[in-house]
């Protein structure tokens, strides 16, 4: 049998599997447990009623956190001409044309977001299969596809996020970093769940959220009402 690290007894010890907090208890838990090293992320696992086979039931949209994921943020930018240069003003951290996608095709993935205008999709479609599975994938609905370079990228820069339904018809989606005010990460948490909920699609019937977890990286998952 495994044996636990004094930290997680601790966690074990501290957490009630079978108690559902509401979200700010559930904050003041995790910032009171043991904690390893380094600063954890504080995630959300929810567990939707859906059907992830169904095209009409997928949930999928983007909310910008009110302070940010506490990650530095590395973007590509897929463009060419005149917007290349607004793209490096504006803070990417990649840029470039069919030389960046060649570079994508050879396995460079070194970036969290992927930015395109319109007329780099049909190239960028040859890297689908690479950028896609990774959630890297530029798309129209997420503000990620448009020529208006400088404001997606201070978007994601300003805490703009991306969810969707997996396979399993679940979300999970990072809110924050353990040493994030407890006032930070309700404010963060709470948005994301908003956001979720209002986008929920019209062949569901009833409540779409079956569960909400909150856990950080290494700790222990706190069920909370959702």
């Amino acid at each position: 049998m495994k044996k636990h690290s004094k930290r997680i007894k601790e966690i074990i010890k501290s957490t009630d599997k079978a108690k559902v907090f509401n979200l700010k208890e559930a904050i003041v838990v995790l910032k009171q447990l043991p904690k390893p090293k380094f600063d954890e992320s504080v995630d959300l696992h929810l567990h939707l009623n859906v059907d992830p086979k169904q095209s009409d039931q997928m949930v999928r949209g983007t909310v910008v956190l009110p302070h940010g994921t506490g990650k530095k943020v590395r973007i590509a930018v897929f463009c060419k001409g005149e917007h290349e240069a607004k793209a490096k003003e504006s803070g990417a951290d990649y840029v470039g044309g069919q030389e960046l996608i060649d570079k994508v095709a050879a396995g460079f993935l070194d970036f969290d977001c992927a930015i395109a205008t319109p007329e780099m999709m049909k190239d960028l479609s040859k890297v689908g299969k690479v950028l896609g599975p990774r959630g890297l994938m530029p798309s129209p609905r997420t503000g990620t596809v448009t020529v208006d370079i400088p404001r997606a990228i201070k978007e994601v820069k300003a805490g703009k996020i991306e969810f969707k339904t997996d396979k399993q018809g679940g979300i999970h989606i990072s809110v924050g970093k353990i040493s994030f005010s407890p006032e930070q990460l309700y404010d963060n948490a709470n948005t994301a769940v908003e956001a979720i909920k209002q986008i929920k699609p019209a062949s569901i019937k009833g409540e779409m959220i079956k569960s909400i977890f909150i856990a950080t990286t290494m700790g222990a998952g706190l069920r909370i009402s959702a």
